[in-house]
């Protein structure tokens, strides 16, 4: 009933779904055996690790470089040709490898930053090196180094008696000595009466006794070695209390202005001189020149009754308190003087600033010479070994760049050779990352994102560097251009002055880029939009709620920078006498341009001072600023003897009557001010009859003088009897350049015929 069909599997018959065999039934006999085999599929190409685009997109990946799909589709392959395989192992090798060269890395970098550091140090060495050929050591070399020193006209300078001795010590041309002594020779050849360079110094402890114990060296007596509080009856030492006082002025005065000290470290040290309670403490030499110096701050900080005290200087003047603590500081370091420690070098920086403070100038200078040699028995030139922690690393930078800071600052004013010098300085410059200055043992806020409270110190040793980079070219460049052909000097010599004049002009840049580097932070700001850093004379905008340590800064900052540029200018200042054959035969249009550089920052430095003095504090018995007070007065002055009649005349005067003011707010503490006070009325009022005897219709006079404090006699002024007294004096004209001669041994024959009301009455001189 059913019919059963038996059907041929398809892969006996060939035939497919698709086929075209028209239901027909085939024979296996009719297949050839080659067709019953099904071919091979092709393999898949194999890699090791699939780029990252075809891992992350999901699709095969092939060992093309770059792989076909990166390459057709626009993507980013990672294949980079490498072939070997991205195992663990692999990754460890790797980063070994990678470490490796990360070290090699720093330590290029590490000898980098110590070869440009050498570079940019030594550039300013460069300036004034003689040819290398002269540097060797052979002995023909050596002769050829002779004789190009001793063919070089070096700029003489002036000798003269500053201290107590008569003894006269050496002075160069860029010192305010050398600058007095070339007025006084004007000064003489005009009025024909002598000037000795002792009626134009100050009455300081210096000159009333020959130490700052104000007693006779032979003298002293071994009272160092009592205990710090067994004199403390008769008021030679302090107590505890008093002690704590004036420690803690030190760190609101000096120490953020003079980084030698770490805060803390100090304060563990004063606590460990403690042994027994109710004892004296055990004695430190570090903590008696600390005490030293705040209690001459302190003292001189703290104004007297009345506007005006005396010019006499005694034993009980604040410029030499706390000589007691100063003497047996120096006892006390004689015994450490052949195993010196960083103790040892931070109590003598501490001594040379005590000294300056207390006008002992070349005391000052003999014991930077110490501090000196002090410094490389340490190794502080070179920089500091690795296995110190960075903040003993930092100090030591400090101390040994504040070292050299103060020894250039104290060269230049001298106009002496420095001891230190920059080819043999390995050390870099200190940092002021914000790191660096929470390690320093202080805490104060920061000031700006990328200032910290050292800053000051970075930007203040830079400014030194480059005001000696200027000093160093200008004066080394003396003898190439002055040979000695006219005269004495090269102001004998208008040419040449005037061609150094030039050469000034290529080499100050320097300041001028430093003026551009310094922050914000650390400037002053101006009323009306005055540039801080500058000689446009704007008044100062003080801040109310800014900290003292951070306006002092800024203050000491302006102040150095307008000091140092008025030294650099000064030289141009010149004296040509009053008659026509004096006058220059030349045009000197550079030369005068300087000079009115000096007296611009000059007159920039004073209007802060007297600014700053008449308003505020912050500067109240800060020894070093009223001294640059004194240099820019006197500046001020002998511009006015050079050039009466100059167009700015006016205004210098004002000016020097303001100096006058700051010297009279000075002289409420210390009475060495109301001498420079003194000598600056006796000296204007000789340049006021000057100036109205060449016929200076603009001349100040000295009762029109605005922006004074009230102090009832800043300013003097001549009468008709001694102006008739002068122009007898000067009826002679002077025929010939005053600059030519420094001699102050010359007598003229009109000696007698001056009152006694010109003389400078401060004492025997």
């Amino acid at each position: 009933m059913f019919t059963t069909f038996v059907g041929t599997p398809q892969s006996l018959t060939g035939s497919s779904k698709s086929g075209n065999s028209g239901g027909n039934l085939v024979s296996p006999s009719s297949e050839s055996p080659e067709s019953l085999v099904r071919p091979p599929r092709p393999k898949r190409p194999q890699v090791a690790r699939a780029c990252d685009s075809c891992r992350l997109h999901r699709v095969k990946c092939d060992n093309n470089l770059p792989c076909k799909n990166c390459h057709s589709r626009g993507w980013q392959c990672s294949n980079r040709g490498s072939s070997e395989a991205r195992t663990l192992a692999n990754a460890y090798r790797e980063i070994d490898r990678l470490r490796h060269q990360v070290s090699e890395l720093e330590e290029q970098l590490k000898e980098e930053r110590n070869v440009s550091n050498a570079t940019r140090i030594h550039a300013v060495a460069s300036i004034s090196s003689p040819p290398a050929s002269l540097r060797t050591s052979s002995p023909a070399d050596i002769n050829s180094a002779w004789d190009y020193t001793s063919c070089r006209k070096s700029w003489n300078g002036v000798h003269t008696s500053t201290a107590h001795s008569r003894q006269k010590t050496w002075y160069g041309p860029s010192s305010l000595f050398y600058f007095i002594s070339r007025m006084n020779a004007y000064l003489t050849s005009v009025f024909q009466q002598l000037h000795l360079d002792e009626q134009i110094q100050l009455n300081s402890v210096a000159k009333s006794y020959p130490t700052p114990h104000c007693s006779d060296p032979s003298d002293a007596t071994d009272l160092t070695l009592q205990e710090p509080n067994k004199a403390t009856a008769s008021g030679e030492f302090l107590s505890p209390t008093q002690e704590e006082y004036f420690l803690n002025l030190f760190w609101q005065s000096y120490h953020s202005s003079l980084l030698v000290l770490n805060e803390l470290e100090f304060k563990e040290h004063y606590k460990s001189l403690w042994v027994t309670p109710g004892k004296p403490r055990k004695s430190s030499a570090l903590v008696d020149i600390v005490i030293a110096m705040s209690m001459q701050y302190g003292m001189a900080s703290i104004p007297h009754n009345g506007t005006r005290g005396s010019s006499d200087v005694n034993a009980d003047d604040p410029t030499i308190a706390g000589r007691w603590y100063y003497r047996r500081c120096q006892i006390l370091l004689t015994g450490e003087l052949e195993s010196p420690t960083i103790s040892t070098l931070q109590c003598q920086i501490l001594s040379v600033v005590y000294l300056c403070c207390a006008s002992f100038q070349n005391m000052a200078h003999s014991t930077l010479a110490l501090a000196a040699r002090t410094a490389q028995m340490l190794g502080l030139h070179s920089e500091p070994p690795e296995t110190l922690s960075l903040s003993e690393k930092e100090m030591r930078r400090r101390l040994y760049w504040s070292l050299y800071t103060l020894e250039s600052k104290t060269c230049m004013k001298l106009g002496r050779p420095f001891a230190l010098d920059l080819s043999s300085t390995l050390c870099g410059l200190p940092s002021d990352e914000h790191v660096v200055a929470t390690s320093a043992g202080s805490h104060f806020a920061s000031p700006g994102e990328n200032v910290s409270w050292l800053s000051y110190n970075l930007y203040n040793t830079k400014l030194v560097l480059a005001a000696r980079a200027v000093h160093t070219a200008l004066y080394d460049k003396y003898s190439d251009i002055y040979h000695g052909d006219k005269g004495n000097s090269i102001y004998d010599d208008h040419e040449s002055l005037e061609r150094l004049a030039d050469f000034l002009s290529t080499i100050v840049k320097g300041l001028d880029m430093w003026v551009r580097a310094v922050p914000d932070a650390l400037k002053m700001k101006r009323e009306n939009g005055g540039s801080a850093l500058s000689t446009d004379s704007s008044p100062l905008t003080l801040e109310r709620f800014a900290p003292l340590w951070l306006q002092r800064q800024r203050l000491l900052l302006e102040l150095l920078y307008h000091n140092m540029s008025m030294n650099l200018y000064r030289p141009f200042i010149t004296f040509l006498g009053t008659s026509a054959s004096t006058l220059p035969s030349v045009s000197m249009p550079v030369t005068q341009s300087h000079a009115i550089s000096a007296v611009k920052h000059g007159m920039a430095l004073t209007n802060i001072m007297h600014q700053i003095m008449s308003e505020t504090d912050i500067l109240y018995g800060w020894h070093e600023a009223f001294q640059w007070q004194w240099n820019a007065g006197l500046t001020l002055t002998g511009y006015l003897f050079a050039y009466p009649n100059s167009g700015i005349t006016s205004t210098v005067r004002q000016a020097a009557d303001r100096s006058i003011a700051v010297f009279d707010i000075f002289g409420r503490s210390f009475a060495v001010a109301n001498s420079a006070a003194s000598v600056m009325r006796d000296l204007l009022t000789k340049a006021d009859f000057l100036a109205s005897r060449t016929g200076n219709n603009q001349a100040h006079v000295a009762d029109n003088a605005t922006g004074l404090i009230d102090d009832g006699g800043a300013t003097m002024s001549t009468n008709d009897d001694d102006n008739a007294m002068f122009q007898n004096m000067l009826s002679v004209d002077t025929a010939f350049s005053v600059e030519s001669s420094t001699n102050m041994d010359m007598l003229w024959s009109a000696l007698g015929n001056v009152p006694e009301d010109w003389g400078y009455n401060f004492g025997p001189v």
